[in-house]
Order: structure tokens, then sequence, then C-alpha cells
């Protein structure tokens, strides 16, 4: 103990706390840095265990994603792999429509096929890279919609049929 005083001495009387040194300082900014990377996954655990004790669903835990296909047989094709992928909990294909949107500079006009895929939010990354993957469009449009609301059982179904892996 007499060898740590000599390493740490105790301030004189009246001269208050020492100033913590450059490790502690760096301890504190690493401990802030892990909370902040941690904070999604910390997040997502609360709400998960708030909706486990309550019973009440919690906005945003589901998403519908939508995917513009050129044609019928591709929106079939590329359903049927979300669906063997287990990355949705339904697919619904939807008729014709028109869309115009401006591509290398020029406005075009055509007609596409639209998917709106029923998934777990914390699926979306992994549904995105994988559509893309299969996906003939250079730039295949994928975008989400969290769920805030919805028929409690529906949503439940959701649940039940996304594996959270």
């Amino acid at each position: 103990m007499e060898g740590l005083r000599q390493r740490c001495p105790l301030p004189p009387a009246g001269q208050g706390c020492p100033r913590p040194g450059r490790g502690t300082a760096l301890l504190v900014l690493l401990l802030l840095l892990l909370l902040l990377l941690l904070h999604p996954l910390l997040q997502s655990l609360a709400l998960q265990l708030h909706s486990a004790l309550t019973g009440s669903y919690v906005p945003g835990t589901h998403s519908v994603a939508f995917v513009t296909c050129l044609n019928e047989h591709i929106a079939r094709d590329i359903a049927r792999a979300i669906m063997d992928r287990r990355l949705a909990a339904c697919v619904s294909i939807l008729p014709k429509s028109s869309a115009l949107y401006f591509w290398k500079g020029e406005l075009e006009e055509s007609t596409e096929i639209l998917l709106l895929v029923k998934t777990r939010t914390s699926k979306i990354g992994e549904l995105s890279n994988y559509v893309r993957s299969i996906h003939p469009f250079e730039i295949p449009e994928i975008i989400s919609l969290p769920i805030d609301q919805g028929n409690p059982g529906y949503l439940q179904w959701m649940e039940e049929n996304v594996p959270r892996r």
C-alpha cells in the first residue's frame, strides 16, 4: 500500500481532487464510443422487452418494402425467392402501373409491377442486399416504410413467420 501512495499520492488538504489521467479519459471515451455503437442493438432489445412485457405492438418493428419489377414473370420469381429465403411473411404482387422517371438524363415512361414485401424492419438490409443481387435492373427500386399500427393479429402473424436470425 505504501508503494501505491508514492505513485498516487493523496492531495494535501484543501487542494481538491486530482485530475484524472489520460488513461481515465481514454477509458471514458472508449466506453462512450461502445455505447454509441451498441445503441441500435440496445434500443432493439429494449423494444422487444417492452413488447414482451406489455403485449403491445412497438411501432416500427415491421416494415413494408416496395420493389418494382419490369414484368409479372420477374416479379413472381423475385417474390418466390424472397419467400424461399424467409425474408418476408408475405409478398403481394400488384398489377401493372405506369411510371415516369429520369434515367441517364432522359425522361422515361414504362410499365412496372409492384411488390409489397411485408417483413421485420430488422430484415430490410438483408432483403435489400438479396433483391439487388438477383434483380435485373441496374439500380432496382427498393424502399421501405415502417409499420406504425395495424391489425394486432396480422402483426403477430408477421412476427411468427419471419425468423429473427
